[in-house]
């Protein structure tokens, strides 16, 4: 409840406030609202992120992918979600039919949680927390869990060892990801004191999503922490593939060793459950790259956002200009996204898989080595700064 008074104090009321909307109803009522715009929003995310991997995959392999559900076939992944609820949901007789059941609940909730944190403009977040990152990589090692679960009450031997898989896997990748992420909170910047007229150096000191936007807001672009921290972004990138269990690193669904891995004896809304979580899991992770290191919500071009606020002020449409900021804040952090997920898709459709002691090779002894190191280099900079 703390989390929402703030939310509802300081973030998207003031959104909302912008948008000419009254916000006199009770809390709670508020709280809900939110919650389920969110829900909606996400799910439609979702739904545009299955459809944009089929047919770019189409395109990719010279085919035409889904065309005759809807106009260029963008209700198909609403015509498979119905037909998965409508199938009968077998559970193992042999199996563990408590776990068979939560597996599936515990991939897709904490991925949903983990939207509370992701600011898609300046007020529009759900709860600006000072360790919204490492929340996010706290919630998502939640997934496996739920994998290594399903597998396990499963009864098969190749779901078992899916799950297995995904656990080894998590593990591997989640301290580089972790020190890409302290290597961004390091980042310094440039304050200017207007009573001393001296330059001073000032910590991000913040996990917050929103301070790390903010930290990269003032040269368009050309401040994005991409320039910054080419090494951690590339290591950023491999780790999060490989979190989200995509190709290459699919290894705990490989069908062409384990049938289809942990999700080989579910049917129905279950088994959808997890393609839902896989989805949610790549737009979550091409959102938080949109937000650590391409700028987020602001404007790629320098100086654009204030000559347009200087425009609108100059023919007196201040106002229109401000209603209309926030939602070009959604679009231009969405933009960024799926940029992103379009570079996974194309991923997914050049490289082969990768043998498992390679996966492991890669997370244990390439990529630590690397992912603190570009930690090291990052800190003794800033501390060279300092002196």
């Amino acid at each position: 409840m703390i989390n929402g008074v703030k939310f509802s104090e300081g973030e998207l009321v003031h959104f909302f406030n912008k948008l000419k909307i009254a916000t006199n109803f009770p809390e709670s009522i508020w709280i809900l609202a939110y919650t389920l715009i969110l829900v909606l929003g996400v799910t439609i995310g979702v739904s545009v992120t299955a459809w944009l991997e089929r047919k770019v995959s189409a395109g990719v392999q010279q085919r035409l992918g889904p065309e005759y559900a809807g106009p260029l076939g963008i209700i198909q992944s609403l015509a498979d979600g119905i037909k998965l609820l409508l199938k009968e949901d077998v559970i193992p007789a042999r199996g563990n039919a408590r776990l068979f059941t939560i597996g599936p609940a515990v991939v897709v909730i904490p991925v949903f949680i983990t939207f509370l944190v992701i600011p898609f403009g300046h007020h529009i977040i759900l709860s600006d927390l000072g360790i919204g990152v490492f929340f996010w990589i706290a919630i998502s090692s939640i997934v496996p869990l739920g994998i290594l679960m399903a597998g396990y009450g499963s009864n098969n031997k190749y779901s078992f060892l899916g799950g297995l898989r995904a656990a080894a896997q998590s593990i591997s990748y989640e301290i580089p990801l972790a020190s890409c992420v302290l290597s961004i909170s390091l980042m310094y910047g440039f304050e200017l004191e207007a009573e001393r007229e001296s330059r001073r150096l000032y910590l991000s000191g913040s996990l917050s999503t929103v301070d790390i936007v903010e930290m990269q807001s003032k040269y368009g672009f050309l401040g994005w922490n991409l320039w910054r921290q080419p090494i951690g972004f590339t290591a950023f990138f491999i780790s999060s593939l490989a979190e989200c269990e995509r190709l290459p690193f699919d290894l705990p669904e490989a069908e062409e060793e384990l049938v289809a891995g942990y999700q080989t004896e579910y049917s129905g809304i279950k088994f959808g459950l997890f393609y839902v979580g896989s989805h949610l899991n790549l737009l979550v992770s091409s959102l938080f790259v949109s937000v650590l290191y391409l700028g987020g919500w602001n404007s790629s071009i320098p100086f654009f956002e204030s000559f347009g606020q200087d425009f609108s002020t100059s023919n007196g449409s201040g106002g229109s200009f401000s209603m209309l900021s926030p939602v070009l804040e959604v679009i231009t952090t969405l933009s960024k996204a799926y940029l992103f997920l379009f570079i996974s898709i194309l991923t997914r459709r050049t490289l082969p898989r990768v043998r498992m002691d390679q996966l492991l090779d890669l997370g244990w002894k390439f990529l630590p080595p690397i992912a603190p190191g570009n930690l090291l280099l990052t800190a003794s900079f800033q501390i060279l700064l300092i002196n």
